[in-house]
């Protein structure tokens, strides 16, 4: 008999086409990926995924088991949404997914005190540059830092971030004063992968310095924030977290840098449950605390005088 969480594995595989991008996905090690794809193989007596240079690639007969246990799976998603909005407890999982900045210097402190409202609501927190998919609930709620376009999400705006150009004094000194009418020749740029959620940064940075050099890539904001104070170049960091920096310096450049909306979102299947619902409130007025912090006043003067010009 199969057993469908041998079936889950083997899409997860298939999908990523590597053990390691699998297992992440799955939250558990390679080790139990490769030995759940070999139970699945052995139930059924057929070879499902080969293994080649560009990943793992179906064979004839894994194409027909992942047609089949993606209907599979789309009709358990279309249950989970059918009844999911009927549990009535203040009580269970609620997972949510955000950007490890978000994670770490955000959401974490607020989460942290749940409890003292909903003692049996337990929050998995997930810090993830990439977007969780909440219609395969692979996450209850998503702070994103683009509004997403999907037609079952519901979003709720509840903050903006900004964002400014950082360098370190050493790496200034060394380099000198990057001229912005120039293109910026002979520096060096700190940016994010181009697949992540909030990456928007990078393609203003790009543009604003054609002549610079990108050395370094990361779809970790901390990790652009430490490459930085090291020295590595310029970097478009969020300003609450650069700004308290002693280490780094914010230049002053002609265009303002491209904020970010922070936004709350939701499956529209699971917005009224209520623990979800409980969460989804929490968050939202934790984040709105901080709203100076996120979009300092300096910030919003700069945006409103390059708009009035």
């Amino acid at each position: 008999m199969l057993d469908w969480d041998d079936l889950r594995f083997f899409l997860a595989l298939a999908r990523n086409g590597s053990l390691s991008l699998a297992a992440k996905d799955l939250h558990v090690a390679q080790s139990t990926v490769g030995r759940r794809l070999a139970s699945l193989e052995g139930s059924l007596g057929v070879r499902l995924l080969n293994r080649t240079p560009e990943g793992y690639l179906p064979t004839l007969a894994g194409q027909v088991v992942q047609e089949h246990a993606e209907r599979l799976e789309a009709e358990a998603q279309s249950l989970e949404h059918a009844v999911g909005g009927r549990d009535t407890r203040m009580a269970g999982l609620v997972r949510v997914t955000c950007a490890e900045t978000v994670a770490d210097h955000i959401l974490a402190k607020g989460l942290a005190t749940l409890y003292l409202r909903h003692p049996e609501i337990m929050v998995e927190l997930i810090p993830d540059p990439r977007e969780l998919s909440l219609s395969m609930r692979e996450a209850d709620i998503s702070v994103r830092l683009k509004q997403p376009d999907q037609h079952d999400l519901v979003v709720r705006r509840i903050g903006t971030m900004a964002f400014g150009l950082y360098a370190s004094p050493d790496y200034l000194e060394r380099n000198g004063m990057p001229d912005f009418q120039a293109g910026c020749p002979g520096h060096y740029l700190i940016t994010q992968l181009e697949d992540i959620q909030d990456a928007t940064q990078t393609g203003w940075l790009t543009d604003l310095a054609p002549l610079s050099r990108v050395t370094m890539q990361t779809s970790s904001h901390e990790s652009a924030l430490s490459a930085a104070l090291q020295g590595g170049g310029l970097a478009c960091l969020a300003r609450f977290r650069a700004d308290r920096e002693s280490g780094l310096t914010r230049l002053a450049i002609p265009p303002p840098v491209p904020t970010a909306l922070i936004c709350l979102v939701v499956h529209r299947d699971n917005r009224q449950t209520p623990r979800i619902r409980a969460v989804l409130t929490h968050i939202t007025e934790w984040v709105r605390q901080f709203s100076s912090l996120l979009y300092p006043a300096d910030a919003e003067k700069e945006d409103k005088d390059h708009t009035a010009t």
